[in-house]
């Protein structure tokens, strides 16, 4: 019995299609991998393979759809995007659960020059990349300080909701060469005993 007299049709084997980014990667538009559209490297610290800056704008994260995909549990489904711009690639956190860091510093925001450490949650990579071949003219530009030092200031002062400081609230004609009593003195009559009215004896 053949697949003509069952009526069945025969599919033929379709070899699988590779997509422009594996191409890319593997080297097959313009000969070897160094000489591809290529914007740099991520080299991870701990070992394994390269992963290719492909594009100009690339997002890094556990889902499948990302440019990047890191599949840790402790990566965030959109966890940071890496971005292009005058020769340079910078990183920014997109609210993820376990942050960012450039250098072991935590930020939002930040340049990468090259052989910088990027943490992805606790995933270290090395950026490899040059900005003259990036387009880069002169030297790097400017940028603010986007780091996000947790431990500076508390949660009420970065809200504005710290109350101000004592020493604050005590009038500016005060004067500074005369002995503060350190209590108050009932038998003393002056009205200057009390600098702030509303705090407790």
């Amino acid at each position: 019995m053949t697949i003509a007299d069952t009526g069945l049709l025969e599919i033929p084997f379709v070899e699988p299609i590779m997509t422009v980014k594996s191409c890319l990667a593997m080297g097959f538009f313009h000969g070897t991998r160094e000489r591809n559209t290529m914007f740099g490297e991520l080299n991870p610290t701990g070992g394994g393979d390269e992963i290719p800056l492909l594009k100009k704008r690339l997002l890094i994260g556990r889902r499948e759809n990302c440019d990047i995909t890191l599949r840790f549990p402790n990566v965030s489904s959109k966890h940071c995007e890496l971005y292009l711009e005058s020769g340079y690639w910078y990183v920014k956190d997109l609210g993820s659960r376990n942050g960012i860091k450039v250098n072991d510093r935590r930020v939002t925001k930040k340049r990468l020059d090259p052989g910088s450490r990027l943490s992805v949650a606790k995933h270290t990579y090395v950026v490899e990349y040059d900005p003259v071949e990036m387009g880069a003219v002169g030297p790097p530009p400017a940028e603010e300080d986007t780091g996000t030092d947790i431990m500076k200031s508390s949660l009420l002062e970065r809200a504005g909701l710290q109350r101000r400081h004592i020493e604050e609230e005590v009038s500016a004609d005060s004067k500074p060469d005369q002995k503060k009593p350190n209590r108050y003195n009932p038998s003393d009559d002056s009205s200057d005993q009390i600098k702030v009215p509303h705090r407790p004896i």
